[in-house]
C-alpha cells in the first residue's frame, strides 16, 4: 500500500470531520492560536494510526476559516465539507496548504522510501508565493520520519529563519529518530493511545461494531490506535499475529512451514499494509520480552533481546529503504526470533 493510499474503512486525514480522544490537544492549539502566540513549528508526536494528521488537518481548517486569531473561537470545530475552504483543502487545491510526503518515482509509478530534498523545495516556494487569503501559509510534513537527509537539511534551514505567517506541523512516530536541531525548533505537541472508548467511538465513527467479547483483544493489540485496529479487522492482523506466536511455539517442522506461509502472505506487494503492521508487532513483542526479562532479573538475556531488536529495526528500515527481499527478511527475523527462545 503506498504513502498516501487510504486503509480499507478509513477516512483520509483531509477529509475527516471528526477527531476522538485529543481534546486536550485540540483545545491547547486553540488557545494557542487565538492568543497570538502560535509557534511557527509544532512537532505532533505519537504513535501511527491515532489522528496525528488528522489533528493537524483540523487545526490548519480553523485558521484557514478564521484569518483574525483574536477572533477565532476556543474550540476547533468539526470541519465542514459543504464550506469552500474545506472542500480546497480536501482537493488539495487550497493555495495556503501544503501537505508534503513521499512522493512518487515518475518512472516506476512507485512511492519513493523517503520525502526527497525535491519536496522541501516546494515548501520553499510556497512560502515565497502571496497567501491568497494574506493569512497563514501552512505546511504539514507527513511523516517527518520519513525524511531523508539532504531534505531535513533543507527543512532545518526554513525552521531557523521562518517566513513571517508561516506554520509548519510536522507529524512524527519517532521523534527520537529526527535531528536534534529539528526538535529543538519545534514545540513538540505529544499525542497519547487512544482509550478503549474513544477507539470504540472513533471505529464506530467509520461504521465498524466490534463485538463486547472482543474489545479488549482489539485495544491491546491496536495498542490505541485506530489504523492498527483496521489492520486487526479488516486485514487479517489477528491471524497473521497467531500465525507468528505458532512459528515461535511449535515444533519445529510445524513453525518452518508456518514460517514460510507468514512470510509467502506478508511478501505480497498487495498485502504491504498488513506487512507493515506485523513489523511493528514484531518490534513491540520484542520490546516487551526485554522488558519481562529485566524484570524476572534476566539481565543478560534482556540485553540480548534489546541488542537484536535495535538490529532487526535497522535491517527492517534497510529492507524498505533499497526494496530488498520482503520473504527472506520475515523468514529470518521470525527464525532468530525462535532461536532466542
Amino acid at each position: 500500500m503506498a504513502e498516501g493510499d487510504v486503509l480499507d474503512g478509513a477516512v483520509a486525514p483531509a477529509e475527516n470531520t471528526r477527531l476522538f480522544g485529543h481534546k486536550a490537544a485540540e483545545s491547547y492549539l486553540a488557545e494557542a492560536y487565538r492568543s497570538g502566540k502560535n509557534h511557527h513549528a509544532i512537532l505532533i508526536e505519537g504513535p501511527e494510526g491515532i489522528g496525528k494528521a488528522s489533528l493537524a488537518f483540523r487545526f490548519a481548517n480553523h485558521i484557514l476559516h478564521h484569518r483574525v486569531a483574536a477572533e477565532a473561537p476556543l474550540t476547533l470545530a468539526d470541519p465542514d465539507p459543504a464550506s469552500p475552504v474545506t472542500r480546497q483543502i480536501i482537493s488539495g487545491a487550497s493555495h495556503d496548504l501544503l501537505h508534503l510526503r513521499r512522493p512518487v518515482d515518475a518512472k516506476t509509478g512507485k512511492v519513493k522510501s523517503a520525502i526527497t530534498v525535491d519536496e522541501v523545495r516546494r515548501a520553499g516556494h510556497f512560502f515565497a508565493q502571496t497567501s491568497g487569503t494574506g493569512n497563514w501559509r501552512i505546511v504539514i510534513v507527513d511523516a517527518a520520519d520519513d525524511l531523508n537527509r539532504n531534505a531535513a537539511n533543507a527543512i532545518l534551514k526554513i525552521l531557523e529563519e521562518p517566513p513571517r505567517n508561516a506554520l509548519f506541523m510536522l507529524l512524527s512516530h519517532a521523534p527520537g529518530r529526527l535531528l536534534p536541531t529539528i526538535r529543538s525548533r519545534c514545540l513538540p505537541l505529544r499525542l497519547r493511545p487512544l482509550a478503549t472508548d474513544d477507539l470504540m467511538a472513533a471505529l464506530a465513527n467509520l461504521g465498524i461494531s466490534v463485538p463486547a467479547d472482543e474489545r479488549d483483544e482489539i485495544a491491546m493489540l491496536s495498542a490505541g490506535s485506530v489504523g492498527q485496529a483496521l489492520k486487526l479487522i479488516n486485514y487479517g492482523g489477528r491471524d497473521i499475529i497467531a500465525g507468528y506466536h505458532e512459528a515461535l511455539t511449535g515444533g519445529d517442522g510445524a513453525a518452518r512451514l508456518m514460517t514460510h506461509r507468514l512470510a509467502d502472505t506478508l511478501s505480497k506487494r498487495e498485502n504491504e499494509a498488513i506487512a507493515d503492521f506485523f513489523l511493528s508487532y514484531l518490534e513491540e513483542d520484542l520490546q516487551a520480552k526485554a522488558r519481562e526479562a529485566a524484570f524476572e532479573g534476566k539481565l543478560e538475556r534482556a540485553e540480548a533481546i534489546a541488542r537484536f531488536s535495535v538490529d532487526a529495526t535497522a535491517e527492517i528500515r534497510q529492507a524498505r529503504a533499497f526494496n530488498l527481499d520482503q520473504k527472506q527478511l520475515m523468514i529470518d527475523l521470525v527464525g532468530a526470533i525462535r532461536d532466542l527462545g
